[in-house]
C-alpha cells in the first residue's frame, strides 16, 4: 500500500513538471512589442522610437539586435552599413559628427535632426512586419525621408529578404504590373511605364511589407519618377497575392 502511494506520487509528480514545461515553453513562445524612445537634443535632435520585442529570449534577441543595427546604420555616417553597429554608438556618432560640423563652420544656424519611427505594421502567427520612417537634415535644400519594411519570420526571428517571401519574383512582378500602373493613374498619351523607371522596364519596389488589408508594394522617393511623384505605394489583397508568397501569413 505505502509502495504504490509512492508511485503514485511519483506519477503525479512527474505530470506536474511536465505542465509546467509545457506551459513555459507556451508563454515563452509569446511575444509582445514595448514602445522604446531615445531622446537627444543637447547638440543635433534625434528622436528614434521602435518596438522593442519580449518574450521568448532567442526570438526576442534576434529580432531586436536586427531592429536596432537597421536603425543604427539609418544615421551612420559612414558610406558603408556596420552589421556590428549599435544604436548606442550611433546616435553617439551622429552627435559627434554634428558638432565636428559646428567647430569646423561656426558661423552656420544649420541644425540637424535625425528622426527614425518605427511600429509594428502587422504580425500573426508566423510573421512580423515592422515599418521604419526614417528623416535625416544635415543640410541642403531639404532632409531626406524614406520608408523601410523589415519583415520577421516570428517563429525564429529570422530577418526575411525577398527570396524568403516570394516562390517566383519575375511571375510576381508580372502579376503586379498592372496594379502599379492603375495606382500610378492618370499616365498620359505620351507616358509609358518605362518613362518611371529612368528608361527600364517595370521593376519590383525595394520595399514589400505587409499589412491586415495585404501585401504593400511602396516605392520611396527617387526610387521611381522625379522628387515631385512623392512616394508611391498600393495594397495587393491577400487571397490576390497569396498564390505567388512563399511565407506563411
Amino acid at each position: 500500500m505505502f509502495n504504490k502511494s509512492i508511485i503514485t506520487l511519483k506519477k503525479v509528480s512527474v505530470l506536474l513538471c511536465l505542465c509546467f514545461i509545457l506551459f513555459s515553453c507556451k508563454e515563452d513562445s509569446v511575444l509582445t512589442f514595448t514602445d522604446t524612445t531615445i531622446e537627444k537634443t543637447e547638440n543635433a535632435i534625434i528622436t528614434i522610437s521602435y518596438p522593442k520585442a519580449e518574450g521568448s529570449e532567442a526570438v526576442s534577441k534576434r529580432i531586436n539586435t536586427a531592429i536596432e543595427n537597421f536603425l543604427a546604420n539609418e544615421i551612420n555616417m559612414s558610406e558603408k552599413r556596420d552589421k556590428n553597429l549599435t544604436l548606442d554608438e550611433a546616435v553617439k556618432g551622429f552627435d559627434q559628427e554634428y558638432k565636428t560640423f559646428k567647430e569646423d563652420f561656426s558661423d552656420s544656424t544649420q541644425e540637424w535632426e535625425a528622426l527614425l519611427e518605427s511600429e509594428v505594421n502587422y504580425e500573426s502567427e508566423h510573421l512580423i512586419c515592422i515599418s521604419v520612417n526614417s528623416y535625416l537634415d544635415t543640410g541642403g535644400a531639404h532632409g531626406n525621408s524614406h520608408v523601410t519594411f523589415l519583415n520577421f519570420n516570428k517563429k525564429t526571428g529570422a530577418l526575411l529578404k525577398r527570396e524568403d517571401l516570394l516562390k517566383d519574383e519575375d511571375a510576381f512582378r508580372a502579376f503586379v504590373q498592372p496594379y502599379f500602373e492603375k495606382a500610378t493613374q492618370p499616365i498620359s498619351n505620351d507616358e509609358e511605364v518605362q518613362d518611371l523607371f529612368f528608361g527600364e522596364e517595370f521593376q519590383l519596389p525595394e520595399n514589400i511589407g505587409f499589412n491586415n488589408e495585404g501585401v504593400i508594394l511602396l516605392y520611396n522617393i527617387y526610387e521611381i519618377a522625379s522628387y515631385a511623384q512623392g512616394v508611391t505605394e498600393f495594397t495587393i489583397p491577400y487571397d490576390k497575392a497569396k498564390p505567388f508568397l512563399k511565407i506563411e501569413l
